[in-house]
C-alpha cells in the first residue's frame, strides 16, 4: 500500500477558517458540489449555507402537500431537535430528530412529514443518525431508549440499535450498542462502520444482501481501540481508507488507519476534557463535568464532512458553536451516495 497521505500530518491551526455565524447546535453538515452547505439547527430546522457565504434558516413546517391539517402544523415543530442529516435522492433532506424521536424528511422549503417513529409497535427511541446507501435504502441509528436519556450517556447502558428502512419496512437489524452514534459505509459498502459512544470505540459489521432483496449485518467486531481515548461521535472516510473521528466534549479529531492505528489530527482538549473521559472510565460521569469540558474551535466537536469540489475541504460540526470551522485536508474525502462521482 501506498503511504498514507495523513502520515505526520496534523492541522495547522492558524490555517482554520471559519464559515456561516449566529447558528445553534450545527451537530451535523452536509455539503453539495456547488459548495452549498446545510447544517441541523436547534431552532427546529436547517440553516442553508450558500457558497457565497450567504445563509437562510429553513424551519421545518407541515403544510397541505403533504396531507398534514393546520391544527397539526403547530404539535409537529414542537421539541424538534435536527440531529443526523442525509440527502434522499430527490435533493430533499432525511432528519433523525433527536427532539421528537422520529425520522422525519424535509423539503428544501421546510415541508416535513414523518416517515418513521415506531418500530414493531413501539416507540423508536433517541434516533441519532441517518444514513442512505446506494440502493436507496435508509440506515438510522438509535442511541437509546432509556429515559431520560441522559441516563444513557452518562453511563455504558447497551441498549442501542441500528434499523434499515426500504419501500417495504423498518426493522433494527443489530442491537445492543453502547449510544449508537454516526454509521458510515466503506467505499464498497461491504461494512458499516457503526459509532458506539459510550463505548468508548467503533464497532463494524459486514453486509450481507438476501437473494429478496433484504439485507443483514453480521460478523461484528470493534474497530481500531477498544478505547479511543474520548467518546466518539462523528465519522468519515477518506479516499484512502483513514476513518476520520471526532471525539466529543474532549474535542479531538482523530483517524483510524486501515491497519487500525489511531492518529490525532488535531487536540483541541482541555484539562477538564481529560476529567470527563476519566470520570466516564471510573462511572462517575456528571452532567457539571460535561458541561466543563470544551475546546475553542468547535465546541463539543461533533461531525466531519468533506466537501468542496474536490472533496479536500473538511468541515467540523458541534453540539456548542455558531460556525463551522473548515481547514484543507490532504486527501480527498470518499465521495457521499449523493455526489456525481459515487452516483
Amino acid at each position: 500500500m501506498s503511504r498514507n497521505p495523513l502520515s505526520g500530518f496534523t492541522v495547522d491551526r492558524s490555517s482554520i477558517a471559519y464559515v456561516g455565524h449566529d447558528l445553534q447546535r450545527p451537530e451535523c453538515i452536509l455539503a453539495e458540489p456547488n459548495g452549498d452547505l446545510w447544517s441541523a439547527d436547534a431552532r427546529g430546522g436547517l440553516m442553508h449555507i450558500r457558497s457565497d457565504g450567504s445563509q437562510a434558516f429553513i424551519g421545518q413546517s407541515t403544510s397541505a402537500a403533504f396531507g398534514v391539517t393546520v391544527d397539526a402544523e403547530s404539535r409537529f415543530t414542537q421539541g424538534t431537535l435536527p440531529n443526523g442529516l442525509a440527502f434522499a435522492r430527490n435533493g430533499d433532506i432525511l432528519i433523525s430528530n433527536f427532539g421528537t424521536d422520529r425520522l422525519e424528511l424535509m423539503a428544501r422549503s421546510g415541508n416535513t412529514r414523518v416517515l418513521h417513529d415506531r418500530i414493531d409497535g413501539q416507540p423508536i427511541g433517541k434516533v441519532n443518525f441517518v444514513l442512505r446507501d446506494s440502493r436507496d435504502r435508509v440506515w438510522i441509528t438509535v442511541s437509546t431508549r432509556v429515559n431520560p436519556w441522559t441516563t444513557a450517556a452518562a453511563s455504558r447502558v447497551r441498549d442501542g440499535f441500528v434499523a434499515v428502512a426500504d419501500q417495504r419496512s423498518i426493522r433494527i437489524v443489530a442491537d445492543g450498542f453502547s449510544f449508537t452514534n454516526e454509521i458510515r459505509f466503506d467505499a464498497n459498502e461491504e461494512w458499516l462502520y457503526i459509532v458506539e459512544t459510550t463505548g468508548p470505540h467503533i464497532t463494524r459489521m459486514r453486509v450481507r444482501e438476501s437473494g429478496n432483496g433484504g439485507v443483514s449485518l453480521v460478523d461484528r467486531e470493534v474497530y481500531g481501540p477498544a478505547h479511543l481515548g474520548g467518546m466518539p461521535d462523528g465519522i468519515a472516510f477518506d479516499a484512502f481508507g483513514n476513518l476520520w473521528c471526532t471525539l466529543v466534549m474532549i474535542d479531538q479529531l482523530i483517524a483510524i488507519t486501515p491497519q487500525g492505528d489511531r492518529l490525532m489530527l488535531l487536540d483541541d482538549s482541555t484539562p477538564a476534557g481529560h476529567d470527563l473521559v476519566r470520570a466516564f472510565d471510573d462511572g462517575k460521569a456528571s452532567s457539571e463535568l460535561m458541561f466543563a469540558a470544551a475546546g475553542t474551535i468547535a465546541p463539543w466537536m461533533a461531525s466531519v464532512t468533506f466537501g468542496g469540489p474536490d472533496l479536500r475541504t473538511a468541515y467540523l460540526g458541534s453540539l456548542r458553536g455558531t460556525r463551522i470551522p473548515y481547514f484543507r485536508s490532504p486527501v480527498a474525502g470518499l465521495p457521499m451516495v449523493h455526489w456525481p462521482s459515487a452516483a
